[in-house]
């Protein structure tokens, strides 16, 4: 076979070289070229018509309104969990790229997944990073009954699909994708341009076998997948997984999904057995006080189709400092500063020579607005020490003129929070329902900073 012919492109401005050099001649960018494959053009509409040998019908024009829609046809993963985050469970042909920490549970929730399924659906696990024996012995240390999983420690790619080819699985599952290397590259595993041609070449054959494909990938210190950004466009769905590193808590959130909600979470405890379902994920979330205390507030926000009960805790201090600090884990910083410039102008309380630590607690990233609300609450209240009444809860966008804006699903917000005992919700007026209460749940419908500040902290 000839040997198959290759270019280096700048990843920065997409000029193409005919060999390796360590700056781009295009854009003086310093070691920015990657290697590609080039591959000969398919053939000609022409050629296809005239009855080539092998060559597939050329696309024609069709109108939307004649395209049959086909629901998807998918299969349970036997955990509630990543069900939901997939959207509703596996979809053959789908590509699935699941990312995060090392030791953070990538590998053990594919393989509890594959001891769920086993029996039902066949599958092979393709390890590129340990032998089979780690494998075996961690399946056996997490109870998973082995019987029916095939394993392969390989990391090219044509031995990989020959295999796939002709075991013909219905689940693949890469361990991970920066080990796998393609024989028509001389780039090293892990380049580039290797990940980029070994995914390439996983969604082909996923799409042409409906085989269901998960990529394990690394992440970078950034916290993003290591390799091209073009890896996260090919896949059908991104998963990460996030959590704190002393935490046993590990929540699995969609960043990309074709096939369901962007942003659904997926919550599991991680014990000596794997990773354990957390069937309500709110009770986490909530600190366990003994009774009221200042600078401690509970929201819901929305991730995905799931309401969940977060608690925003703040402490503000006298500053030391010419510029105090503004400091946010869970939150956006440049927002927490623009609501403190709120608060100071509508609200009535100078915070400007003050430190002030926002943080949601469980290690969660709440990324709506309708933790504005919250925030400013917490704040205020730590501010003059001055604990909110027992079970309340609020949510809500504030504006820069200092209204408070509504927020999507809010009728769902609030019996989630009267599903766990709340008995005081600040809203927005236009999310208020019709009925003054729901359940044992008061709702105080507000339209100002000012009026929500004053029924947050009214007995």
């Amino acid at each position: 076979m000839a040997k198959a012919k290759t270019a280096y492109v700048c990843a920065a401005c997409g000029a193409e070289h005919s060999r390796w050099q360590g700056q781009c001649a295009g854009c003086s960018e310093w070691n920015t070229l990657s290697e590609i494959v080039l591959r000969p053009a398919l053939k000609s509409v022409g050629a296809s018509r005239s009855g080539y040998a092998g060559a597939r019908d050329p696309a024609r024009v069709t109108p939307l309104a004649s395209v049959v829609a086909e629901a998807e046809q998918r299969s349970a993963s036997g955990i509630g969990e990543l069900d939901r985050v997939l959207g509703g469970g596996l979809v053959p042909g789908s590509v699935v790229l699941i990312g995060g920490d090392p030791g953070i549970g990538k590998s053990t929730l594919l393989l509890q997944m594959l001891g769920a399924i086993g029996q039902r659906m066949k599958s092979l696990y393709v390890t590129g990073e340990e032998s089979l024996a780690q494998v075996a012995a961690r399946g056996q240390r997490l109870g998973i009954a082995l019987e029916g999983l095939e394993a392969l420690a390989e990391t090219s790619i044509e031995r990989i699909l020959a295999e796939a080819a002709e075991g013909r699985p219905e689940v693949l599952i890469i361990d991970s994708i920066q080990t796998i290397w393609t024989e028509l590259l001389t780039a090293a595993p892990g380049s580039v341009s290797q990940v980029r041609e070994s995914a390439a070449r996983l969604v082909r054959f996923a799409k042409e076998t409906g085989t269901t494909v998960f990529l394990v990938g690394h992440v970078t210190k950034e916290g993003g997948i290591a390799g091209p950004r073009v890896l996260e466009h090919m896949v059908d769905a991104v998963l990460y997984f996030e959590g704190e590193s002393g935490s046993r808590f590990r929540v699995l959130r969609a960043f990309k999904n074709r096939f369901g909600a962007v942003n659904e979470l997926g919550v599991f405890a991680m014990s000596d057995k794997g990773l354990r379902e957390v069937p309500n994920p709110s009770a986490i979330f909530l600190s366990a006080h003994a009774g009221p205390t200042p600078g401690s507030a509970v929201m819901v926000t929305r991730e995905g189709t799931r309401p969940l009960l977060v608690e925003v805790q703040a402490l503000v201090d006298q500053s030391s400092l010419g510029n105090p600090r503004r400091v946010a884990l869970g939150l956006e910083q440049n927002r927490l500063a623009m609501l403190l410039a709120v608060l100071h102008r509508h609200g009535g309380a100078a915070v400007y020579d003050q430190d002030v630590f926002v943080n949601v607690v469980g290690g969660i990233r709440v990324q709506e607005t309708a933790a504005d609300l919250p925030v400013l609450i917490a704040v205020l209240s730590s501010f003059r020490d001055r604990p909110l009444p027992d079970k309340t809860v609020a949510f809500g966008e504030v504006g820069l003129s200092g209204e408070i804006r509504p927020v999507p699903n809010g009728e769902e917000r609030l019996r989630e929070a009267a599903q766990h005992g709340f008995r005081r919700a600040v809203v927005p007026k236009a999310n208020a329902p019709k009925k003054a209460r729901i359940g044992d749940l008061e709702i105080l419908a507000v339209e100002r900073l000012g009026d929500a500040l004053a029924a947050a902290f009214d007995r």
